[in-house]
């Protein structure tokens, strides 16, 4: 009776994984089927081999018939409790299972620098050309486990990442291809040094242009958690997982402004899985992934053995690809891949591709990997030009490139050598006469008696005019344009009234002269971003650009079109996001603006398309860029994945702005949290804040739902982001324009 126990025991799992699959309720009759496998455990000896036999092939075949119908009904919900499930692979199973031999690095288990992410070299045992040889890769991934809590959940915290982000440059240093697995609902939110969202920022950055062969696969893809290691060449997902700008519960917990500590309905939850398309093939569609690894009905679990090879297979042959796409002489290969790809689904190839790249394959590499993700989400926005349009920009834009490389790459740099020439031969032949003349200067004052000069003095200037006028200082902040908040005929009172015993302000003083600040211990109310605009700037200054790019719905999200009119008609703009040209005491900066007043300053398609231009416009003028956050609510939500990519989209295009030798200076303001944050804007090496601003990965809400924590008040002020290094600078409001002047 041992084989029918083990049956039963089977048959348990399988209805237990149905209960938690449709979320417990009695789809099907699945409490009865349950109610009958325990009681067959409980009688298995009272009956017949024979019998017990009979009973579990009619109990099998009804869970069979209950598995086949839940596949074919699969609502998105339900393969986001799939992968949920404790039956569910994980990244150890894939190390145990795919590759040959693995060596864990950074700790194993609990004895670990975060147990939620797992580093590992692993080795796979190839076939080319009748040999057989080793080649090593390095894997990264989140590992969520089979219900171990220390694991976390795969959810990483900063150190996790940092570990990630080690390990990727150390792949790098030794030239081996780096396989990335993803399986995390989300990072761990803290702010601890180094801080989530500047963690995140700073592995986004470094992934644009790893000098390695990388290859993703997505099970569990949650937001910036996901975006930590998914920057690859070559996406793969799990025909049953998901990957989605944040989890269904947190949409709808959103869109039905639950409050906090309530329950979130059901029927709302699985609405918000089916908007926020976040399955594979919505994925695919969108050209967020390449391609879709096929699991077995109701998804891969952790003894799926054939599964685990096809993973093999589509790993090694994706990695192949990859290389090939970079290599010189491939096309035979290529062609070869793609004959015996389609005979050979899940069998590994013995073609020989070998791994290693050149430093012009390399090249060729980061330039597809740029190209990849520069192009992502094109289809999310509105207000592409036409043919004829497009083709005069483009020859505009070769005509700009061209005259600014001979004006600045040419012309200036011979002007320098020139100068640094001069300066290097006068300041030779000042020390050969100075070596000369000082002598016969010295025996001629001597014999003359006239007495040794006073050094000169330096003359600072006062700002006094000829006729002792006061002169206006051109950097100084000026009164031309008011805020109209400073119409109400109101006194408020500070928020650190009764800690620094603050005097109450009157509102037209407040944000006429003060600048919205409080002259006694400074806190800075908010302010509109019109104010920045006109006292910022040069006046008549400001040239907008590619006002035509218009914020979309390209999920057909329900009711979201009406909230971008209503956005559109409040505003009068097409975006959250401004970008103009503009200059600061006659220098010309290029600007981007995120501001609250459209979608709460969050990120989709458009945003990250003109940021995009933005970057691409300051690197062709060899421009300063300029990013100034008003204030920005994270990720648009609505658009999904497509809103997600915007993070290592829009990083891709900071960093070939950085690489070109570009200055690149981002200024937060009020409150600044989430993807934006978590990855261009994070990653700017000079980072500042207007005091009183927030700065964080996620808000109080979600830190406390998450975590459990209840942080402190001042828990993403400005000050601590500057502790912890977020950010280089604390700046005052009133003296914006003039620090600006100066990191300029």
């Amino acid at each position: 009776m041992k084989e029918q126990l083990k049956q039963l025991q089977n048959i348990e799992e399988r209805i237990n994984y149905l209960i938690q699959l449709k979320d417990y309720s009695n789809w099907g009759n699945l409490e009865g089927f349950k109610s009958t496998c325990d009681q067959l455990k409980q009688t298995v000896y009272d009956f017949s081999e024979e019998q017990i036999s009979s009973e579990i092939r009619k109990l099998n075949d009804s869970i069979c018939f209950l598995e086949e119908r839940a596949e074919e009904q699969l609502t998105p919900m339900e393969r986001v409790r799939i992968v949920r499930s404790v039956q569910r692979f994980s990244l150890k199973d894939i190390l145990e299972n795919v590759y040959d031999d693995y060596t864990e690095l950074g700790g194993e288990e609990d004895a670990n620098v975060d147990p939620a992410m797992i580093c590992a070299k692993a080795t796979l045992t190839r076939r080319g050309k009748k040999k057989i040889h080793t080649v090593s890769v390095m894997v990264i991934g989140q590992e969520c486990g089979h219900g171990e809590e220390f694991r976390n959940g795969g959810s990483c915290r900063p150190e996790g990442n940092e570990k990630a982000l080690r390990y990727m440059k150390v792949a790098e240093t030794e030239h081996i291809p780096i396989h990335f697995y993803v399986f995390t609902p989300g990072s761990y939110p803290v702010e601890e040094y180094p801080g989530a969202a500047q963690q995140i920022a700073r592995n986004i950055y470094t992934m644009t242009k790893l000098r390695v062969p990388t290859v993703s696969f997505i099970s569990e893809g949650g937001s910036g958690g996901a975006e930590a290691i998914g920057l690859s060449d070559y996406r793969l997902m799990a025909s049953h997982g998901y990957y989605s700008v944040i989890s269904p519960e947190g949409a709808a917990a959103i869109e039905g402004r639950i409050g906090e500590g309530n329950k979130v309905p059901r029927e709302l939850v699985e609405v918000c899985a089916d908007r926020l398309r976040l399955t594979a093939m919505d994925n695919l569609n969108h050209g967020i992934i390449d391609r879709i690894i096929k699991e077995p009905p109701l998804g891969a679990r952790r003894d799926d053995f054939a599964f685990f090879a096809k993973l093999r297979s589509e790993m090694v042959n994706a990695t192949d690809r990859v290389v090939l796409s970079a290599k010189s002489f491939r096309a035979f290969r290529t062609w070869e891949l793609s004959r015996k790809k389609a005979k050979a689904e899940n069998k590994e190839l013995d073609v020989e591709i070998s791994w290693d790249l050149s430093k012009e394959e390399t090249a060729r590499l980061l330039k597809q990997r740029s190209e990849k993700y520069l192009s992502m989400a094109s289809h999310g926005y509105e207000g592409k030009p036409e043919t004829q349009e497009s083709m005069f920009r483009q020859m505009r834009t070769q005509s700009e490139q061209f005259y600014y490389t001979v004006r600045y790459d040419i012309l200036k740099n011979q002007k320098r050598q020139l100068e640094k020439m001069l300066s290097d031969v006068s300041g030779e032949g000042s020390v050969v006469m100075k070596r000369v003349s000082e002598p016969l200067l010295s025996m001629l004052n001597f014999l003359s008696g006239a007495k040794k000069k006073e050094p000169t003095r330096l003359i600072t200037y006062t700002g006094n005019g000829q006729n002792g006028t006061q002169q206006q200082d051109p950097l100084e902040i000026t009164d031309t344009y008011t805020s109209p908040l400073a119409n109400e005929d109101k006194t408020v009172s500070c928020p650190n009234a009764e800690v620094h015993g603050c005097k109450d302000l009157w509102v037209p003083d407040l944000y006429g002269e003060f600048a919205g600040v409080c002259e006694t211990c400074g806190h800075h109310f908010p302010l509109e971003y019109q104010w920045y605009l006109e006292n910022i700037f040069d006046p008549g200054s400001i040239r907008f650009f590619n006002t035509h790019l218009t914020a979309q719905n390209p999920l057909g999200y329900t009711g979201f079109n009406k909230r971008l009119e209503a956005a559109l008609e409040k505003t009068g703009r097409r975006s959250s996001n401004m970008t103009f040209t503009a200059a600061v005491d006659t220098i010309q900066v290029v600007t981007m603006v995120l501001y609250s007043d459209f979608r709460n300053g969050t990120v989709g398609s458009t945003e990250g398309e003109k940021f995009v231009q933005a970057c691409k416009l300051a690197q062709r003028k060899k421009r300063p860029l300029l990013a100034y956050v008003h204030t920005t609510g994270g990720i648009r939500i609505q658009e999904g994945t497509l809103g997600v990519i915007q993070m290592p989209k829009c990083t891709m295009a900071v960093r070939e702005y950085i690489d070109s030798g570009g200055l690149y200076i981002v200024v937060y303001d009020n409150n600044s949290y989430a993807g934006p944050v978590a990855s261009f804007l994070g990653c700017s090496p000079y980072q500042f804040a207007i005091r009183s601003s927030r700065i964080g990965f996620a808000g109080p809400r979600v830190i406390r739902e998450t975590t459990g924590i209840d942080i402190a008040p001042n828990y993403h002020s400005a000050r601590n982001a500057l502790r912890r290094g977020h950010v280089q600078g604390i700046w005052d409001r009133r003296d914006f324009r003039r620090n600006l002047h100066k990191a300029l």
